[in-house]
C-alpha cells in the first residue's frame, strides 16, 4: 500500500493505492469525511471498505483532499473538494485503462462529494452512500440519479438521522432504470463504533451481488 502523489486543482495530493495485476480489475474511489472535523483518508470507516475493496479484487484509491494531511490547498466547501475527486478518478483511471468498470464510495461528507461526482462522470457505474448527511446538503442534484448502488447508515446516527436518510432512499427508489439498495447496521451510530466490521460485511456482500450478477 504505497504512498502516492498525484497532482491535483490545488497542488500535490496525498493517496493510498493498491493496484489489482489483472488489468481488467475494476476500480474504486474512496471519498473521506468532512476535513474540518478530522476527517482523513485514514479514517476507520474509508480503511476499511478500502481493504474490502481489495480483497474483492479492485484497484483501490483513497485520498486527503486538500488541506488534509500533505495534500495541499485550503478546505473549499465541497466545491473544490468535488474537483479533487476528479481528478483522482483521473489518475486511477489513467493507470487502468483496460479497467472493465468504476465505483465510487464515500462516507458522510464524502458521500456528499462522491455523488456529485456520480452525476459528472457517466463511466461510474456503482455507488456506496455510507452515512450521507441528507440533513445537512442538498442531494437534489440527483434528478435522476444516473447508477445503481447502495445506501448504508446506521439507526442510531443523530449526526445523519434515520429519518432524513430513508426520504433520500424512497426518492432515489422512484426512479426507473437503477436500483437502489438501502441497509441499516442495527444500533450503529453515525462513525459506526464498535458496528465497523458489521459495516463492512454488508458492504462486501453488496459488491459480491452485483459482480456475481445476483
Amino acid at each position: 500500500m504505497p504512498e502516492i502523489m498525484f497532482n491535483g486543482p490545488s497542488g500535490r495530493i496525498e493517496g493510498r493505492y493498491h493496484h489489482n495485476e489483472d488489468p481488467e480489475s475494476k476500480i474504486a474511489l474512496l471519498l473521506h469525511p468532512h476535513p474540518k472535523f478530522g476527517g482523513t483518508m485514514n479514517n476507520p470507516i474509508i480503511h476499511n471498505a478500502y481493504y474490502t475493496f481489495v480483497k474483492n479484487n479492485f484497484s483501490v484509491l483513497r485520498f486527503n483532499f486538500r488541506g488534509v494531511g500533505k495534500s495541499q490547498g485550503e478546505y473549499d466547501a465541497g466545491i473544490g473538494e468535488l474537483s479533487d475527486a476528479a481528478s483522482a478518478l483521473d489518475w486511477i483511471q489513467a493507470l487502468n485503462r483496460d479497467s472493465t468498470g468504476c465505483w465510487v464510495v464515500g462516507f458522510s461528507f464524502g458521500a456528499w462529494i462522491a455523488m456529485q461526482l456520480l452525476m459528472r462522470r457517466p463511466e461510474i457505474e456503482a455507488f456506496i452512500s455510507i452515512a450521507p448527511p441528507a440533513n445537512l446538503y442538498d442531494f437534489n442534484f440527483l434528478a435522476p440519479c444516473p447508477s445503481s448502488g447502495l445506501i448504508i447508515n446506521g439507526t442510531d446516527d443523530v449526526v445523519a438521522p434515520k429519518a432524513d436518510t430513508q426520504k433520500l432512499v424512497d426518492r432515489l427508489k422512484s426512479q426507473k432504470g437503477i436500483e437502489v439498495h438501502h441497509d441499516l447496521v442495527d444500533g450503529a451510530n453515525h462513525f459506526f463504533d464498535n458496528k465497523v466490521d458489521l459495516l463492512n460485511s454488508k458492504i462486501s456482500q453488496y459488491i459480491e451481488k452485483v459482480i456475481q450478477g445476483t
